[in-house]
């Protein structure tokens, strides 16, 4: 799913009609995509609980949004659902009179003095479709629209059995660019965006509103600069099944690559734990550990499916003079990833020196790996390229010397060029991961949940990657499809526990199966 803002979808719009698609045509293809996404939600709930779902009402609007909504209520209507447009400021027009000629209801809003219709068409409704604002509106919000959004918030706040919500390209209220949302946004159950994902959907607040999330194809010719040029994607299921390696029944394990682990302190005992296992729940076919020896007596029982590299140490960090047993030991790995639980200390950051220039095989770099790489002049010429980074906002401000707040305040524009001028691919960490590639390219995560903001949850991610860097993936595509999983998986142990307070990092381990098994 491409990710734009409005300017760019409306380049895209303006290009697309100069070269044979109007508007019109785009309009009449976004409604009957959104009508065939709830026709299919109405059988799908049909034949699983067996109860009627076939009545809808949408609250339409004067922009496009609202004569998406109309298109989409004329081909329910001729589909036999039952149908009522709410009409706020639409005029009698030929959208209009064609849904009415097929049979459907509607009523204006500004004869609706008390709300008696609008009440009267949503305690009816299965499914509410809100096409009243667009994705051009800006904040606040004029007081006719404020008001209609109001009243069937509260309307629906006192049904017993509300109907499903359907956000028309945006929620009503909802800044398509900054995120922002006014107090009268109407919640979504699904949001259903017109070709591409509008950028302000991923930011909060608005996020908070917008339920589940799908694109519907409005027909835009191949042949579009402005569309081509667009780099910017967000993760989806299908996207990400796409990227996983085949797992063909004459495999073994060499087939699906080492991966090796450097990493853990007595400080961090932990994070070397969780790595490993990740890669190996990834399906790496080997997974080394190379930790301080004091750790090994109390890791090997929790992972026997690991072989072990244990090196030197000073009181439990890892030695200067470490860096040659990990070299050594790299002749049968694929990938490498260095830094889960490292610590901090002088004789960690010389092993960082000594052994990142020996280092000729795909690498990912995390946690404190990051902090001592950011030691090293030149360090981004020095890392055997493209190697994935994992930082935090923390770890990111180390990298690169600007302030967090900086870097939170234009994530994606920060992570595109940091990724640019190192060479290497970026994952900057956080609601909305980015994932940054140095060609330009950036993918984001359609996920924010405290349920990840728990320590060891980034080893988990880093193991992920190298786990599937280990079989053969790419930089970029493996840091794209580790962090879906990992965001997946953090949604999927919130949800089997009943709250996000309670998630430990090993349950986000434990439900990476349960995504894998999704995709496949």
């Amino acid at each position: 799913m491409k990710l734009v803002t409005t300017t760019q979808m409306r380049k895209i719009e303006k290009e697309a009609d100069s070269k044979g698609v109007s508007y019109a045509q785009m309009m009449q293809n976004a409604g009957h995509g959104l009508a065939e996404i709830v026709h299919t939600i109405g059988q799908e709930r049909f034949d699983k609980l067996r109860a009627s779902w076939d009545e809808v009402t949408a609250i339409v609007g004067p922009g496009n949004n609202g004569g998406d909504a109309l298109v989409a209520l004329t081909w329910l209507a001729k589909a036999g659902w039952r149908t009522h447009a709410y009409l706020v400021n639409r005029k009698l027009d030929e959208l209009v009179a064609q849904y009415l000629e097929a049979g459907g209801n509607a009523a204006h809003a500004a004869e609706d003095d008390v709300f008696d219709t609008l009440r009267e068409f949503l305690n009816e409704a299965d499914v509410l479709l809100d096409g009243l604002l667009g994705t051009g509106i800006k904040l606040p919000l004029k007081e006719e629209a404020a008001r209609v959004l109001r009243q069937t918030n509260l309307i629906l706040s006192e049904l017993e059995l509300p109907p499903f919500v359907i956000a028309v390209d945006c929620p009503s209220g909802v800044d398509c660019d900054t995120g922002a949302a006014a107090e009268e946004t109407i919640p979504a159950d699904f949001t259903i965006t017109m070709a591409a994902v509008k950028r302000g959907l991923l930011h909060l607040p608005a996020f908070e509103f917008i339920g589940e999330l799908d694109v519907v194809d409005i027909g835009l010719p191949d042949n579009l600069d402005s569309w081509n040029a667009i780099q910017a994607e967000v993760a989806d299921w299908d996207m990400v099944a796409a990227l996983l390696p085949e797992r063909t029944p004459a495999s073994h394990k060499g087939t699906f690559g080492t991966a090796f682990v450097a990493a853990g302190s007595t400080s961090y005992t932990g994070a070397a734990l969780l790595a490993a296992k990740a890669a190996y729940r990834i399906g790496a076919g080997l997974v080394t550990l190379a930790v301080p020896e004091p750790l090994h007596a109390a890791l090997a029982g929790h992972l026997p499916e690991a072989t072990w590299v244990l090196l030197r140490h000073e009181h439990g960090f890892i030695s200067e003079t470490a860096a040659e047993q990990v070299t050594q030991n790299l002749s049968r790995a694929t990938a490498i990833l260095i830094g889960p639980g490292l610590g901090d200390k002088y004789a960690t950051q010389k092993f960082i020196e000594s052994l990142i220039p020996s280092v000729k095989i795909p690498l990912v770099v995390d946690a404190d790996g990051l902090r001592h790489v950011a030691q090293i002049k030149d360090w981004h010429k020095k890392l055997h390229a493209p190697a994935v980074l994992t930082p935090h906002p923390g770890e990111m401000s180390v990298l690169t010397g600007l302030a967090k707040e900086e870097i939170q305040s234009n994530r994606e524009e920060i992570a595109r060029k940091y990724a640019q001028e190192w060479g290497h691919v970026v994952v900057l960490k956080g609601a909305f991961t980015v994932i940054a590639a140095p060609d330009g390219c950036t993918t984001v995560i359609p996920v924010a949940t405290p349920a990840l903001a728990r320590a060891g949850t980034g080893d988990v991610l880093a193991g992920l990657i190298v786990g599937l860097r280990a079989q053969g993936l790419g930089a970029y595509d493996a840091a794209v499809a580790g962090a879906f999983i990992h965001a997946q998986a953090g949604l999927l142990a919130a949800e089997a526990l009943g709250t996000t307070a309670s998630v430990l990092a090993s349950d986000v381990l434990n439900a990476v199966p349960a995504v894998i098994a999704e995709l496949e």
